[in-house]
């Protein structure tokens, strides 16, 4: 097996070195990498359900859809993820689970397999309490047909000191604004890696992840290798292709609709629209307001348009004279609210 040891921390690139291993090397493989802040989306999730879009954009959280099912996650640079691509047609959470098991194990971390993809530890809240359940890794896998015949990726994510109060805020929108057929996520009680063992005090993230690499190789005295600078090339481009869009990332969505309403200055304006594809399929716009121009006419101009930010806003600069008093930065907000559909 290829242990790679991928020092990229950009989730694009790193989601789709995951693609490119896949589906375009023959070799086995076992990697460890991190990212930087982001949300990485389950394949047949909606985005707009699983992300508060509004604080993601204001923290510089990006947003990106991986290849395999499963929840919505937070990564950052305090968590370390591995992957591991085999030959196979069953998805299989026990068999990947086992070498990470053995390997928290080294550091001192009694885990066990908890539900069907989890790694769970118990600890205590408090002094005062009795032990609980906490999640310290979630796992996703997928089973793609490839030149090399029927391939497996297992991935997942190890909670070593990442930011839980950033995970907290990211992942949770407003759930009544937004009715979606997609999967939603399920919410766990979660806890770091790093405090759970005296062995771990002072090693940070990116050490433990060495040491990860380490012990998860075949042979202890051959060090974790790289990706080559010819695939790191390959992998870019499908980064550009395809991760980085907001077709893949945001226009693969389920189905959903959208209903928002708020009070301005100048009366109270509703906006109810459908989405397909990540476009407006049909919106409606009312309220209080006054009018010089019909209402209509704006809501067809929105028709057909993706429900993202920077296709939206080009078309608001006239909308004083839809709903005298408004501007256009309001409407857009008002549009695309916390889910801004931005990358």
């Amino acid at each position: 097996m290829r242990v790679i040891y991928n020092r990229s921390v950009d989730p694009f690139f790193n989601l789709a070195a995951e693609e490119y291993l896949l589906e375009r090397s023959p070799d086995d493989v076992f990697m460890i990498w991190r990212n930087d802040r982001c949300v990485v989306i389950g394949k047949n999730q909606n985005t707009w359900r699983e992300v508060d879009g509004e604080y993601a954009r204001s923290a510089g959280i990006a947003v990106v859809r991986r290849l395999t099912g499963g929840g919505a996650v937070f990564h950052d640079l305090g968590n370390v993820n591995y992957t591991f691509i085999t030959p196979g047609e069953r998805i299989d959470f026990a068999a990947f689970a086992a070498p990470m098991l053995r390997a928290l194990a080294s550091f001192g971390i009694e885990a066990s397999l908890g539900g069907r993809n989890d790694l769970v530890v118990s600890a205590k809240a408090s002094e005062s309490e009795d032990d609980r359940e906490y999640k310290i890794s979630g796992s996703a896998a997928c089973v793609r047909r490839t030149p090399f015949g029927a391939r497996r990726l297992h991935h997942g994510t190890l909670l070593y000191s990442a930011d839980l109060s950033s995970m907290a805020k990211v992942l949770t929108p407003d759930d009544e604004k937004l009715r979606s057929k997609g999967v939603k996520s399920v919410k766990s009680r979660v806890a770091n890696i790093r405090p759970l063992s005296p062995a771990l005090a002072g090693v940070d993230a990116e050490r433990f992840a060495e040491a990860l690499a380490a012990f998860c190789a075949a042979d202890p005295d051959a060090p974790p290798g790289d990706l080559t600078e010819a695939e790191k090339a390959e992998i870019a481009e499908l980064a550009d292709a395809k991760y980085r869009t907001w077709e893949w990332n945001w226009g693969t969505s389920p189905a959903f609709s959208v209903k928002r309403r708020k009070r301005f200055s100048f009366g109270t304006v509703s906006v109810e629209f459908n989405a397909e594809r990540g476009e407006i399929a049909d919106i409606s716009i009312t309220g209080d307001f006054f009018s010089e121009n019909d209402i209509g006419l704006l809501c067809d101009r929105l028709r057909g348009v993706k429900a993202k930010r920077d296709a939206i806003a080009p078309l608001l600069s006239d909308v004083g004279g839809f709903i005298k008093g408004m501007e256009p930065d309001e409407m857009c907000d008002l549009i695309v609210g916390a889910s801004d559909g931005q990358e």
